[in-house]
């Protein structure tokens, strides 16, 4: 049996979209739309994206599940780490200190890094842990909904 793994990889990709935006976030492809949602006022939750294992069955999960939460970031949005390239480059230009990592999460407030969750903090665990972590976060930086 033959495969096409551009094809495979495609498919892959479009699901792992899906999922996030079915979750709710926005999906920022360019730069610009990067600058432009990251200059909102309140609360972001930016999650980067990627098609690792651990993205898809933890980190989207997790992003699914923490935003049932009375405290909430204002914005949900995603950008894609591999599909992507412009947006996440230049998303990764605001967290500074953090190396480049995905997935992972950060969170702004006002267009200001408060916390990043890691990829290393994700790989590993189960969606849970990342859930209560990313809630803890919620309770320090975002207003309840």
């Amino acid at each position: 049996m033959s495969m096409d793994f551009n094809l495979f990889m495609n498919d892959v990709v479009r699901q792992a979209r899906q999922e996030i935006e079915a979750a709710g976030y926005e999906q920022l492809k360019t730069a610009e739309e990067v600058e432009a949602a990251f200059a909102n006022k309140g609360t972001t939750l930016v999650m980067i994206n990627s098609v690792c294992g651990c993205a898809g069955g933890i980190a989207r999960p997790a992003a699914a599940h923490a935003i049932h939460y009375d405290n909430r970031p204002d914005h949900l949005v995603t950008v894609f780490a591999g599909q992507d390239k412009e947006a996440t480059a230049k998303a990764r230009s605001y967290f500074t200190d953090y190396p480049p990592s995905s997935p992972s999460f950060a969170i702004l407030k006002d267009g200001k890094l408060c916390t990043m969750v890691e990829r290393h903090e994700i790989e590993g665990h189960d969606p849970m842990s990342v859930v209560n972590k990313l809630q803890s976060y919620f309770d320090q930086y975002c207003e309840e909904m």
